[in-house]
């Protein structure tokens, strides 16, 4: 959005937020908090009483801020630890928010194995049970054919010819079928869509959810694999492994899920775990090169060790790990070098 826009925007955001409380405009403070991957940004207002409220601004010919205070309202309704909701003025595409603080949950990340980190990730699965249970998806956009389609679309289209001007690998076809018929086998639930730590608040002890305005009804496993192949961290095989068994037993257990044999989940999990990682690197190219957004690029080769580390644990899927190995990093690596892109550094 063009500097000239922005400033627009906020202006008219300052004089929605003084009328809604009744103040001058000039009276309070209100600062930037938080940008976002879409065209959303995020402003925290500090009233002269003390109230702090986040002011959510969504350019309505950009932004649909429906989904968001839709679910937002069903979710809070359900007892799911979400954002209040204030006022919203969707014709404006302008939203008052609860104030959850400045501890998004990777910000009480240590190293990977860390005790602290393993036991933040643990109460982290223990909530998306909680929303997975309490929710049902009845209503939300399906996580369908179509739409698994255009996500897997743009790692080809932004990645490699894009950027890389690489040729998708002769097994590209097939693995896009068995991709998407592993995540359409899968049980139907409420799907957060990007159950990462920075969409996790941290409040005292607890963790809310945020950034749900893009949920659908879509496979069991997607969240499980948006937190444990997520941004800030990289696990072992067999702590990945042990998480997904005991996600797998507290959903048979509770009758999300069928009794499906752990090794026959285990590869649903990865696949999708595949599926994601192609997406993201996609999503992170198209960010860059379409959006002119900075920083995502460095975050590619995390998301590449995602994606080998999922695809070691398919063996038909093995020309594609091949490739991958054999192509798909060196280019990789070797353009990022030429750019003098420098590999964000996780835990």
């Amino acid at each position: 959005m063009p500097e000239a826009d922005m400033t627009s925007r906020q202006t008219a955001l300052r004089h929605w937020a003084a009328e809604r409380h009744g103040v001058a405009p000039d009276t309070f403070d209100l600062h930037l908090a938080a940008d976002d991957a879409s065209f959303r940004r995020y402003f925290r207002l500090v009233l002269a009483d003390g109230t702090r409220r986040i002011l959510m601004d969504a350019p309505p010919d950009k932004e649909d801020s429906v989904p968001f205070v839709t679910i937002a309202r069903r979710w809070a309704d359900a007892g799911l630890p979400v954002p209040r909701l204030h006022a919203a003025d969707l014709d404006a595409g302008f939203l008052e928010l609860e104030d959850l603080g400045d501890t998004p949950l990777q910000h009480c990340f240590e190293a990977s194995e860390n005790s602290t980190t393993l036991a933040w990730h643990d109460r982290a699965l223990t909530l998306l049970d909680t929303l997975q249970n309490r929710v049902e998806p009845a209503g939300l956009p399906a996580y369908d054919t179509d739409l698994l389609g255009r996500e897997l679309d743009l790692f080809p289209a932004w990645c490699l010819d894009r950027w890389l001007t690489l040729t998708p690998p002769p097994s590209w076809p097939t693995l896009r079928r068995r991709l998407i018929d592993n995540a359409l086998a899968q049980p139907v639930v409420t799907v957060h869509r990007d159950f990462d730590a920075m969409n996790l608040m941290v409040v005292g002890d607890a963790l809310h959810l945020i950034d749900f305005q893009d949920a659908v009804a879509g496979p069991l496993s997607y969240d499980v694999i948006s937190l444990l192949h997520g941004r800030y961290c990289r696990f072992s095989a067999h702590r990945r492994h042990a998480w997904i068994e005991a996600f797998r037993q507290r959903a048979v257990a509770d009758g999300r899920l069928n009794d499906t044999d752990p090794s026959s989940f285990q590869r649903q999990a990865a696949g999708m775990a595949v599926q994601r990682a192609l997406k993201v690197i996609g999503i992170f190219c198209r960010l860059t090169l379409r959006d002119g957004r900075q920083g995502y690029l460095a975050r590619v080769p995390h998301f590449l060790d995602h994606l080998e580390d999922a695809l070691a644990e398919l063996d038909e899927l093995a020309d594609f790990r091949d490739w991958v190995a054999c192509t798909l990093r060196p280019a990789l690596l070797a353009k990022l070098e030429a750019q003098g892109i420098v590999r964000e550094r996780v835990a």
